[in-house]
């Protein structure tokens, strides 16, 4: 069975790979070209630069809303306040990365356009109502629902929208994560929490809790990011409550029968990894990159005359 191997690759400030192939321009950059084919190759460009280094999942692109309380946490992550131009820059950048044989994955639901806080730090409280961020914030994931292989869950309260779990944040709650994104919007991909050594979550659970916690609101991965003696921790919180809990297990054994159907059934899993680049073939990426960041500037100064 093939692995997930995955990489955190938006462009802007969130780009694992900058330093090994050149600076891919953020989503906010791209977005004020307004164009519909640079937004195509913007998921391009960055799939076939993830998939030269060996891997097959992109943690992009952001479905966040731009609002003026999260500005200054997201700034260029988030390219509009209008859920409409979310999607449109979102589905174009899903199919650059489907074309690089790359699975993306839309974050981070359900919206951290209010948020105020960081959330690798902290846990904000987002103070939108249901009725909002259903059609503002939850836009790109009704609309995209059937476009994106994974949903990443955003460590955030919403005490407007969900009062039963109003202190849950959203990577823990089964508000949230079945009953919303499951079964009213009818996701059918794989969910994936955020990382569970951010400070946003642990202000909520221990690790351990935070991880039992998301398999049983609904996720089917969690992710573990840094150490990795919190990757075993996790891994035997979860084998212990298997092992003493038969409705848990049954659980993680359903999300288990999701990953390996995703996996049979999906083109870039079944693509054979390439074999480490060359030193000429990372130049001609740097140069593909260069010239595509210098197309960008150029496009967005001419949409702004």
């Amino acid at each position: 069975t093939p692995l997930f191997r995955c990489v955190d690759l938006e462009g802007g400030t969130v780009d694992r790979l900058r330093n090994i192939i050149a600076p891919a321009p953020s989503a906010a950059d791209v977005f004020r070209t307004d164009s519909d084919k640079l937004f195509d190759k913007h998921g391009r460009i960055v799939g076939d630069e993830v998939r030269a280094l060996g891997f097959n999942v992109d943690f992009a692109p952001v479905f966040d809303l731009d609002l003026p309380e999260a500005r200054s946490v997201l700034t260029s992550r988030t390219v509009s306040g209008d859920p409409k131009q979310v999607v449109r820059y979102a589905q174009r950048f899903l199919k650059g990365l489907t074309a690089a044989n790359v699975l993306g994955c839309g974050k981070h639901f359900p919206g951290l356009g209010g948020a105020d806080l960081d959330t690798h730090k902290e846990l904000p409280a987002i103070q939108r109502s249901w009725d909002q961020l259903w059609s503002e914030d939850l836009k790109p994931y009704r609309e995209l629902s059937k476009a994106v292989p994974f949903v990443m869950v955003a460590h955030a309260t919403y005490p407007k929208a969900s009062r039963k779990e109003a202190k849950t944040p959203a990577s823990l709650s089964k508000a949230w994560i079945t009953e919303v994104l499951k079964e009213k919007i009818g996701y059918r991909g794989l969910v994936i929490s955020d990382d569970l050594e951010m400070g946003g979550v642990l202000a909520a659970a221990s690790m351990e809790d935070a991880a039992l916690g998301t398999l049983r609101a609904g996720a089917d991965i969690f992710l573990v990011c840094q150490k990795e003696e919190f990757v075993w921790r996790c891994y035997e919180a979860v084998l212990q409550e298997a092992e003493k809990d038969r409705k848990f297990a049954e659980l993680v054994t359903r999300s288990a029968d999701r990953v390996l159907r995703l996996k049979a059934s999906s083109k870039a899993l079944k693509q054979t990894m390439a074999k480490e680049p060359t030193s000429a073939e990372i130049e001609n990426l740097k140069t593909k990159m260069h010239d595509f960041a210098h197309e960008v500037e150029k496009e967005s100064a001419a949409s702004r005359l």
